[in-house]
């Protein structure tokens, strides 16, 4: 039974391998092992959302390069940052033990040294002429040499240890920054919005200023995916992205919230300030003409809406984003690229309609 298990597990895998080897080559895409585990995954159908992307994009083809690049990036390369961490923590933890194991040698060479310095003092009041006064003398030089060798290892090790420590330190950080930023887009990622945005709360309650939230949501996207590909899709988005991040200054924050919605935190800022500055994001996403990078075919403009929500005394982060919402939904139902904020009367009427 346990052979038939085996065999049946064989031809299982061998059935997705040649799968994606099948999807490899008729796209023209390298059979590197971040793409080859692309779609093996796709193969096996245990990731929903892959699915659902590349059958989407199958429609017009099998996905070239450049896809399959930002395919790997949104839906595997979390996998690749943890595996990234392990590493670190596995290297600072080597260098950990070997600091440990330096530091417990010199310590047992400096308690030998204690015993033999106390022999020593014991055999010079014991010394009975120069020769035996010497003997005694040669033997603690000895001794000295070797705890002074034994200390310049520690000091040795515990320096390379610091330079170990720097870099470990230094890749820890990066692999910190890569797991908070969304790979596509290259701002950051829902995972630091929602860490980030409670303790925003936090700062401006303790120092009396206001904040912001603004959600924005680009109109019509699905439309841009469906008539033009998701390679434009992507490209729309990295758009709207680099104008949230060039707009935010200081100690405002551009995040990728979820799909097409983006959300901006605004420590002390007003709501005033805070719509002018959703008004200057819409009008300069709005200005821009979007290219078909492959035949420079002018596709039209991108517009985008958005909701902005002003912190109340009571709010959690929960309360904070669903008003903000409740005003972007509020701009999509009326008309969309426009901002509305909370207290508009547009978002009174449409959230009573």
């Amino acid at each position: 039974m346990g052979a038939n298990v085996a065999n049946d597990e064989f031809n299982r895998t061998l059935s997705y391998a040649n799968k994606t080897m099948a999807l490899l080559k008729q796209g023209e895409v390298p059979a590197y092992p971040q793409f080859y585990e692309l779609f093996f995954t796709y193969s096996t159908g245990v990731n929903p959302g892959l699915n659902e992307r590349i059958n989407s994009i199958l429609g017009n083809g099998i996905p070239k390069l450049e896809i399959v690049e930002s395919l790997y990036n949104e839906f595997l390369k979390s996998d690749a940052i943890d595996e990234r961490v392990s590493a670190v923590s596995n290297l600072m933890s080597k260098s950990i033990d070997s600091v440990q194991g330096a530091i417990q040698n010199a310590s047992d060479t400096a308690a030998t040294y204690s015993g033999e310095l106390e022999l020593a003092g014991n055999a010079i009041a014991c010394a009975k002429d120069q020769e035996a006064l010497s003997a005694v003398t040669k033997q603690l030089q000895l001794k000295t040499k070797i705890m002074h060798d034994a200390n310049k290892a520690l000091e040795g090790q515990l320096n390379s240890a610091q330079d170990d420590v720097a870099l470990l330190k230094r890749d820890l950080e990066e692999v910190q920054r890569q797991s908070m930023t969304d790979s596509l887009t290259n701002i950051y990622n829902r995972k630091f919005f929602d860490l980030h945005i409670t303790r925003s709360i936090t700062e401006c309650r303790q120092k009396d200023e206001p904040l912001c939230l603004i959600m924005a949501d680009i109109d019509h996207f699905k439309n841009f995916n469906d008539t033009f590909g998701h390679q434009t899709g992507d490209q729309v988005l990295r758009l709207v992205a680099m104008t949230l991040r060039s707009n935010t200054k200081g100690s405002d924050l551009a995040c990728r919230y979820g799909g097409e919605e983006f959300a901006l935190i605004l420590p002390n800022t007003s709501l005033k300030d805070a719509i002018s500055l959703a008004n200057t994001i819409r009008k300069a996403v709005q200005a821009k003409e979007l290219l078909k990078r492959s035949t420079n075919e002018k596709l039209g403009r991108v517009t985008s809406s958005f909701g902005v929500s002003l912190l109340t005394p009571t709010d959690t982060e929960i309360t904070l984003i669903e008003r903000a919402d409740r005003a972007l939904y509020a701009a999509k139902r009326n008309g969309r690229n426009r901002v509305i904020a909370e207290d508009d009367k547009i978002m009174q009427v449409s959230s009573a309609a």
